[in-house]
């Protein structure tokens, strides 16, 4: 089995990169989180490929290309070491910018070699976890959730930032497009602003005119936008991500659309208030089920999910009926209900004494909701005249 080595030395005529004391603390707290969890599943070392994990223990760094599936690096966790395994065309990339500075060590490979030939040689010998189940390694990737999950005080404070950028990014587009431009060219304006704060657009779904009454889940289409649609996007930065849907409407809001969106507002209101810390999941969704009810849509939500824990993954966790899952301060939550053609959608963060909206509006319509006496503002449809 060959050594582990240490990075080549920085070479750069450029600035150095800055060094963050929080996110070396926080590589450094992720570390002996894993130490002790490979004490508790008597592994060796754990291998790290999916991107979210990589993005979770590195305290936000990027290892795909331009934000897709297709990783550059694994990681390779011992208790007492953190180890890339890379080709000789990234190694440079990785340890000049985002890993510089926060002991991170190196095993390359050639460029032309495949990358199964290095993790079958450091994974040689040892009991290995991994998230992928590759080769002989051991599949832990369920267990890792619970190391995912809560966020930290760091983490909720990106979230908060980021979660502020997706909203300005669908509701500035909301506002500005054009009458009659199809939706993908409103999914197009949606993604350049989102690209602009390097926030990587994970999802993003325009639906006009209805279409959502047939299709909950939508890819957009050459078709223009005439009366009305809703924008959703999910985006991601530093790893974790945020979701929003906001709707926008020329001249009179449809009955039909107005009708709907009154129950998916009072439905998402419901939701997020009752998304509260040590509640299993299935406790939630009965206040949410009742919202249906109440309303003569019981069977609304076979339709499409509702909402998700989001975090490191855009769904961490599924929201369903039956659903065991304990919630926890610290957690963040994404609620888009819909119903017929109406969809709302908002991140929020469980705390310890309550919710908070982690995408606020800004220049937007507001409509309060009373769940148990307390009001929540929650955005209404924007109308435009052109």
């Amino acid at each position: 089995m060959t050594s582990l080595v240490e990075p080549p030395p920085f070479q750069s005529s450029g600035e150095l990169p800055v060094i963050s004391p929080e996110r070396a603390n926080d590589i450094d707290q992720k570390h002996e989180r894993v130490a002790q969890f490979l004490k508790e599943n008597r592994l060796a070392a754990l291998l790290l490929q999916r991107p979210a994990n990589l993005a979770w223990f590195t305290s936000g760094a990027d290892f795909t290309r331009s934000g897709s599936s297709d990783t550059t690096a694994s990681l390779f966790l011992l208790p007492e070491a953190r180890v890339v395994l890379t080709s000789n065309v990234e190694s440079a990339q990785l340890f000049e910018g985002t890993l510089a500075g926060h002991g991170f060590q190196l095993k390359e490979r050639p460029w032309h070699e495949p990358s199964s030939i290095l993790v079958a040689d450091v994974c040689r010998g040892r009991h290995v976890g991994s998230d992928t189940g590759v080769g002989r390694t051991t599949d832990v990737s369920a267990k890792l959730l619970d190391l995912r999950l809560p966020l930290n005080s760091l983490e909720c404070e990106r979230l908060r930032e980021l979660g502020l950028h997706v909203a300005h990014a669908v509701e500035a587009t909301a506002r500005n497009f054009e009458h009659g431009i199809s939706e993908a060219e409103i999914a197009a304006q949606l993604a350049h602003r989102l690209l602009k704060h390097k926030v990587v657009p994970e999802r993003i779904q325009v639906c006009a005119d209805g279409i959502s009454n047939r299709f909950r889940h939508w890819t957009p289409s050459s078709e223009p936008v005439e009366r009305f649609c809703s924008l959703t996007a999910i985006g991601r930065r530093d790893g974790l991500c945020a979701g929003v849907t906001r709707t926008v409407c020329f001249g009179e809001v449809p009955d039909e659309l107005r009708a709907s969106y009154l129950i998916a507002l009072v439905t998402q209101a419901t939701g997020m208030y009752f998304s509260q810390a040590t509640w299993a999941i299935r406790e939630t969704w009965k206040r949410v089920a009742r919202i249906y009810e109440k309303f003569g849509h019981a069977e609304e939500w076979e339709f499409a999910d509702q909402a998700e824990v989001i975090g490191y993954e855009p769904c961490e966790v599924r929201v369903t009926p039956n659903s065991d899952f304990v919630l926890r301060a610290g957690m963040a939550m994404f609620w888009h209900p819909s119903v017929g053609p109406a969809n709302i959608g908002d991140t929020m963060l469980i705390g310890p004494n309550g919710l908070e909206v982690l995408t606020p509006t800004e220049q937007w319509p507001m409509s309060k909701v009373d769940v148990r006496g307390a009001p929540i503002l929650r955005p209404d449809i924007l109308q435009r005249t052109t």
